[in-house]
């Protein structure tokens, strides 16, 4: 028999479609009634926000190479308009049971917990005077309703806001015959709000609902024949050409004014809109039949998500828990003592952040430290490690950030960090022109008895705060020479002219990572080839880059066993005779994100285990810079094993991805459940502090 060609198309899943595939994973989190509701609510606004991304990020890119009449497919061979329509397709499934399970499930379970909606069919007397009141003081006054008339056009909809078109009959002030009316809902207004109930109960009513209830109040002398929701979603991904711009920064602002008015990808309007309406909706933002979900319910399902702030129920909510701190580090005044005398290992969110955060503020505190340098991709709000980094520059040390103004959706927090970095006295840079910088690296440079050592963080997620309490991710302290030789070496190019700096340990794409891996890949293969027991098992967020591919196919045929842990988009199929069934790969959706990046080799018995900033994708080996550091403490490696062979084990929070693109979910068997991350969380998380 001949052997199969590893890169014919029926080898691999559509990227579009394995993102759909995840989402519905997150949707399916909403079933679990083992899940506190306001969690399982919480899943449905994650799933809402994760289409609209989708639709705003990637669905836009296709329909602008269908523009440009682009021909080109990726590996799976599927042309764009079969793509779109593929799309279209699954996400209208997906849509419909988002709100089949708003409706039918999630809304009878929060009233089973004394959390309900009110609309006309149920408020009270008492209630609809109070929801009129509100209307009349905290609504009216900040709606302006906008007819439509050949003196006023249709009003620019901004990229997913709440708006309404209202069907009205009559004359207006000056005797003309309006049929039609916008009305936008600013974004300060809340878009639920608690209102007064019996005690014991908690009322909520979504704004929509307010605003269709008392419409006809601001149509005075008219007749309101009908209201109704609808958003529209706009291509939302910047383009800045780097190589024509002087100023990154200035450039990056005035994209983002743009990005509220970008071309619209979807229009999803109230289940009951007349037909008519729809299609001058659709008619008006140049959109097909194929760009159109109507919705049973609130046109942004995102929104609930708001419900978990306004209602103070924790035992409708995960159990509380406390980080835990490393033994090594408890009580510990001088981080810099503990790290010169062996590295140090977290694990996020299981074990504290506070170790970075304290790492930084000692750093800028220290007489003895001359510099700090650091790459920050996203940070949050308020970031104490910022505020660091201000008192370190202000304090007359020299602090160098590499700020990515490019970390999507987080491009104006970033201009604003910039911007008070360089007020503070920092050296500020953006990167380098045509790469985003996605590594996660802090260097610190101090003086010892008359020598410079470098102490250093490495990591796989950001230097975020809430994430960090979210995020699964690994981070390392060391003070090792060659990593610090390395990480010098890497500011250096990012912030100077330099050549491509010959690193000893850290793997750097766009570089080195890429084809090292390959060539890891290659050896477990050969490793297999000659008989000898060969493993791969790597973990990430996604897995589509066709070369990294082939090879696994490769290692596979020649009896490499692999284990792949792909939260998300995964375009590897395994399973398949003589191409992939020594492949498996899992998914782990669970209350935390899973975010960090693992690759482990076996290689003939002299183990080497990585942790990384980079997916397995094209852009994270191509087109970014990003950093893989080995893990050469054997108890260190040992524990991230452990860890990897508890989501290996997962009967509960485990999806299998099968040859067909499909997923099942991991079942027990007669086997005691486990879920890997309250497995993790109790051997980790503080003695005590994990209610539960």
């Amino acid at each position: 028999m001949d052997a199969p060609d590893l890169k014919s198309p029926q080898f691999y899943i559509n990227r579009e479609l394995s993102f759909l595939e995840f989402n519905q994973r997150v949707l399916e989190q909403c079933k679990d009634e083992s899940l506190p509701v306001l969690e399982r609510v919480r899943f449905l606004g994650i799933s809402c926000s994760n289409l609209d991304e989708f639709f705003e990020i990637r669905v836009s890119s296709l329909k602008q190479r269908v523009e440009l009449g682009s021909l080109d497919a990726g590996p799976d061979a599927l042309g764009l308009q079969e793509q779109l329509a593929a799309i279209y397709g699954r996400a209208t499934r997906l849509v419909e049971e988002q709100y089949t399970l708003l409706n039918n499930v999630l809304t009878p379970a929060m009233e089973a917990a004394g959390i309900r909606f009110v609309n006309p069919d149920n408020w009270t007397a008492e209630q609809a005077r109070w929801l009129e009141e509100h209307f009349d003081k905290e609504v009216e006054p900040v709606l302006t309703p906008l007819a439509l008339d050949p003196a006023r056009p249709f009003p620019r909809i901004q990229n997913k806001s709440l708006n309404f078109i209202v069907h009205v009959k009559g004359k207006d002030a000056y005797g003309r015959n309006t049929t039609l009316a916008i009305l936008q809902a600013p974004r300060s207004l809340p878009r639920i709000i608690r209102v007064p109930s019996e005690s014991g109960r908690r009322d909520l009513v979504y704004l929509s609902t307010i605003v269709e209830a008392f419409v006809a109040k601001l149509f005075s002398g008219m007749e309101a024949l009908g209201c109704y929701q609808f958003r529209v979603t706009r291509n939302s991904d910047l383009f800045v050409d780097e190589e024509e711009v002087d100023d990154l920064l200035r450039a990056v602002e005035g994209e983002l004014a743009q990005r509220r008015y970008g071309e619209a990808v979807r229009l999803e309007t109230a289940h009951d809109c007349p037909a008519d309406l729809k299609e001058f909706l659709r008619d008006h933002f140049a959109l097909t039949s194929n760009d159109l979900y109507q919705v049973d319910g609130p046109v942004n399902l995102n929104r609930l998500m708001a419900i978990y702030d306004l209602v103070d129920r924790p035992d409708l909510k995960y159990p509380a828990f406390t980080a835990g701190i490393p033994k090594r580090l408890q009580g510990v005044g001088d981080l810099f003592a503990t790290i010169r005398q062996k590295d140090v290992l977290l694990h996020h969110p299981y074990q504290s952040f506070a170790p970075v955060t304290d790492f930084v503020r000692q750093a800028a505190a220290d007489p003895d430290v001359l510099a700090i340098k650091q790459t920050l991709y996203r940070t949050g709000a308020d970031s104490q490690i910022v505020d660091a980094l201000v008192e370190a520059a202000q304090g007359g040390k020299d602090v160098t950030v590499i700020i990515e103004l490019r970390a999507r959706f987080d491009e104006a927090a970033n201009i604003e960090l910039a911007t008070r970095l360089q007020e503070a006295g920092s050296h500020v840079m953006y990167g380098v022109v045509g790469y985003k910088t996605h590594a996660k690296l802090i260097m610190v440079v101090r003086r010892e008895d008359g020598h410079l050592w470098r102490y250093c963080h490495v990591g796989t997620g950001n230097y975020h705060l809430k994430t960090a309490r979210a995020y699964t991710d690994y981070g390392l302290f060391t003070c090792d020479e060659a990593i610090g030789e390395d990480l010098h070496e890497l500011f250096l190019q990012l912030t100077s002219l330099t050549q491509v700096p010959r690193l000893r340990k850290i793997l750097q794409s766009p570089f080195a990572l890429h084809s090292a891996l390959l060539e890891k890949i290659a050896r477990e293969t050969e490793h297999a080839l000659h008989g000898r027991k060969a493993r791969i098992i790597a973990k990430m967020n996604a897995l589509i880059e066709p070369q990294v591919i082939h090879a696994l196919y490769q290692a596979s045929a020649a009896g490499v066993s692999i284990d792949l842990i792909v939260r998300g988009i995964c375009a590897l199929r395994p399973g398949i005779p003589l191409v992939s069934e020594n492949i498996r790969v899992r998914s782990i959706i669970g209350r935390f994100l899973e975010h960090s990046r693992v690759y482990f080799f076996l290689n003939g018995g002299k183990e080497e285990l990585y942790c990384a900033s980079a997916d397995w994708m094209e852009r994270n080996f191509f087109r970014r810079v990003e950093v893989a550091f080995p893990i050469e403490r054997r108890k260190h490696r040992e524990r991230i094993l452990h860890d990897l062979d508890i989501y290996l084990s997962d009967n509960t929070q485990a999806w299998e991805l099968r040859a067909d693109g499909s997923y099942a979910r991991v079942q027990s068997n007669g086997t005691p459940p486990l879920n890997a991350q309250q497995q993790l969380l109790q051997e980790h998380a503080a003695p005590g502090q994990l209610n539960g």
